[in-house]
């Protein structure tokens, strides 16, 4: 069954091998769908968890070797041109119906280290960047169906201290996605947020694991193909009835 066969996904932020990001690359391409995917090495080099360099490429040649119809685009989201950039450079592989709003900024921050460059960064990569570029495909779409999926946080649902931009910006995507999805409705393009709740791709460090764990009545942390699967069955006509829902899937997290 390869219900995503002769479609093509634009997915953003797709660097490591443990991210949600190439779960999500994976989970689609094996429904048969063509993969446009965006990384940004630079800020990985920054970041404590490190740049995996080769992996973009090996992404891509594992995927074609498979057959799938695969390219990689390394862009950085934060320039004001970025989204209109992007998806004239993906189209040019295909008309994109359905994008994963993937890509994410995050830096710890608190009353004491707010600052406007800090709250800038956040709000181009987190909001302005998958708004502009949902706008985009909807103003490109033409017939059948579309689909938007856009990466949250339990923000909506709990305090995040600590992470004042990154939480913020990530339940402004919410009501974003709520009211977008209204708008494009009409044109047969749903739209929908994911929240995966706490999960294992490389950025936790040891004694978190062991912190939150305890909370996860299934006795494990949440891993990148939980979310990858919600988030490609989405993209499926299954799913073609649900939009401008926030799906919280985090395997039953306790946040007492």
């Amino acid at each position: 069954m390869r219900p995503l066969e002769g479609r093509i996904a634009l997915v953003t932020g797709v660097s490591r091998e443990r991210g949600i990001g190439a779960a999500t690359v994976r989970a689609l391409a094996g429904l048969g769908a063509g993969i446009v995917f965006t990384h940004w090495r630079p800020f990985d080099r920054a970041a404590d968890w490190g740049a995996d360099e080769a992996f973009p490429d090996r992404l891509e040649a594992e995927l074609r070797s498979a057959g799938t119809l695969i390219t990689g685009i390394e862009i950085d989201l934060m320039p004001a041109e970025a989204a209109s950039h992007l998806m004239a450079e993906a189209t040019r592989f295909g008309s994109i119906s359905i994008l994963v709003n993937n890509a994410a900024y995050s830096t710890r921050d608190d009353f004491r280290t707010l600052d406007v460059a800090t709250l800038d960064a956040h709000f181009a990569v987190n909001v302005r960047a998958p708004i502009l570029l949902s706008a985009e495909l909807a103003r490109r779409h033409v017939s059948g169906p579309g689909c938007i999926i856009n990466l949250t946080s339990g923000s909506g649902l709990a305090p995040m201290p600590g992470e004042i931009s990154y939480a913020t910006t990530k339940a402004a995507i919410e009501a974003f996605t709520r009211t977008f999805a209204v708008e494009v409705a009409p044109l047969g393009i749903t739209v929908n947020a994911v929240n995966p709740g706490p999960t294992d791709t490389g950025w936790m460090k040891e004694e978190l694991k062991a912190a939150l764990l305890p909370k996860f009545p299934s006795g494990r942390l949440g891993r990148p193909e939980d979310a990858a699967r919600l988030i490609a069955w989405l993209a499926t006509d299954d799913a073609a009835w649900i939009t401008g829902q926030t799906i919280h899937s985090e395997g039953g997290f306790l946040r007492q």
